[in-house]
């Protein structure tokens, strides 16, 4: 969390204007007279407007912004009305949660409506909000993805200076083997259990179950990054429920303090996301309990019943990934790892033609790209090195392609910001090396021999492993793109097989 890297601290930046957001939100609730049920719905409103809208343009995140309320607002009214019968308001929620999975589809518009409709069906059920208070929180999600919008789109946007990254998409398939597809049933039979099991542990809060099930398969593609990340929920929430032992239950919804600690939390919600989900977790349920504090309804038990129904739903979620259309990690591993090899390529290709004059040419967009695809790498393999894997020669094999693949993202990075350079010139060296890459890349994704690699490397100018200290920027970009080399080969060996058969 405090050593990742962080380009252009983008996520420093996009982590406090969520602070800033949300606030404003929960004050503008505040000073037009509403409760704080409705302050407190406004102010989950922002947090979902600001963490789940993830569109590769400024415009597209403004579209998709102003599209939640047609997802969201007939989603309440639905929870609300039902909220007295129970069969048929679970019936109605699977129904939101087949059509919130299987929307990611149309990609990060359809992956953000789907949160937004699912979570405001979850809302209704933690303020037990019932038709008459429609009014009230519709007045205080309105206000709140105004003032989010306001902060994100004019005070504070982020990204129309410093574009965030999109991942590049995964193979779409056909029918049932469609990942959205699959993770739609998956995710369904995982609720219907949560549904069916939550109520035994407690009537007033089994949604916490559903909730757990849903959030499980956020992001996840396979068998064993779902059981992954089922057990880092469940890591997270037991640390939140000891520190809310600690610091929650004692308060007990003192304003001023609880405001703070709450603004702490929101900051370590979306600086966390990206890179830990047990550290998330850990601010999510820490947050959970000043909430309820703030209700007037937090005690030790009510913790502990978080806990367990977390449980449930992890349960739920395990269940489901190995009965219903289950993947293996193998599949999955192999396709990120094949896509973050070729952003290697990209990267070298844009600072070749920067170097080579190309103003145009962008290496350090493909770096964060690059970025972007070793964080997911990290994901998929996660079940290969975690400590509870028995097999030890694939979690070797797992720590070292982590391992080079990080040494690439390090040499592109560098070779990025020397190709910024502005005193930086074209050698003729550059091209030869950035052919060895590029040859590289192809042995380790399959496209030619692996004598094409041994051919390209006895090109004249190859000075990999020279040990000499580069001085002019030619030889800086040279060092780099021999590191790459050097990384590039040392990946054939642990990648000339599968990584796992689970």
């Amino acid at each position: 969390m405090f050593t990742a890297p962080d380009p252009g601290l983008l996520r420093l930046r996009i982590s406090l204007r969520a602070v800033l957001g949300i606030g404003l939100a929960v004050t503008l609730s505040e000073l037009a007279g509403l409760p704080l049920p409705a302050s407190i719905a406004g102010g989950l409103t922002a947090l979902l407007a600001l963490f789940t809208v993830g569109d590769p343009t400024v415009r597209g995140q403004a579209v998709t912004t102003a599209l939640l309320p047609v997802v969201g607002f007939p989603a309440l009214a639905l929870a609300s009305v039902l909220h007295t019968a129970p069969a048929l308001r679970d019936a109605a929620w699977l129904a939101v949660i087949f059509c919130g999975v299987y929307a990611r589809r149309w990609g990060p518009r359809g992956h953000a409506l789907g949160i937004f409709a699912f979570m405001t069906f979850f809302v209704t059920q933690f303020l037990h909000a019932v038709p008459d208070r429609l009014p009230q929180l519709y007045a205080a999600m309105t206000l709140a993805l105004a003032a989010s919008s306001a902060v994100r789109f004019g005070v504070w946007c982020v990204e129309r200076r410093t574009p965030a990254p999109v991942t590049p998409a995964a193979p779409a398939g056909r029918g049932l083997s469609r990942p959205t597809t699959r993770q739609a049933f998956q995710a369904t039979a995982a609720c219907a259990f949560a549904v069916a099991a939550g109520p035994v542990l407690s009537h007033e809060r089994w949604y916490w179950a559903v909730g757990t099930a849903w959030w499980i398969f956020v992001n996840t593609s396979s068998r064993g990054e779902t059981l992954v990340r089922g057990w880092r929920r469940v890591v997270g929430t037991v640390a939140g429920i000891a520190v809310g032992l600690l610091v929650a239950v004692p308060l007990d919804g003192a304003p001023a303090p609880t405001a703070a600690i709450v603004a702490v939390c929101v900051w370590g919600i979306f600086y966390t996301a990206p890179l830990s989900y047990s550290w998330m977790m850990f601010f999510v349920t820490v947050l959970a309990g000043l909430l309820y504090g703030l209700l007037g309804v937090l005690d030790p038990a009510l913790l502990g019943l978080r806990l367990t129904e977390t449980a449930v739903g992890a349960l739920g979620a395990v269940l489901a990934v190995a009965l219903v259309l289950p993947v293996t990690t193998h599949a999955v591993t192999d396709r990120w790892v094949g896509q973050a090899v070729r952003a290697v390529h990209g990267c070298t290709a844009a600072a070749a033609r920067r170097l080579a004059g190309d103003p145009e040419a962008d290496p350090a967009a493909r770096a964060a790209e690059l970025e972007v695809l070793l964080g997911r790498v990290r994901f998929s393999l996660a079940p290969l090195v975690h400590p509870l894997n028995p097999v030890r020669a694939r979690k070797e094999r797992a720590r070292q392609v982590l391992a080079l693949l990080d040494e690439c993202a390090r040499e592109a990075r560098g070779l990025a910001a020397v190709a910024a350079d502005p005193d930086a010139s074209h050698d003729v060296r550059l091209t030869a090396a950035c052919g060895r890459v590029e040859a590289a890349v192809e042995v380790l994704v399959g496209a030619v021999p692996e004598r094409a690699v041994t051919a390209a490397a006895d090109v004249p100018g190859h000075h990999a492993g020279t040990g000499q200290v580069p001085h002019s920027a030619a030889e800086q970009a040279l060092a780099h793109l021999h590191g790459l080399e050097r990384a590039l080969a040392a990946l054939a060996t642990p990648l000339r097989g599968p990584l796992t058969g689970t």
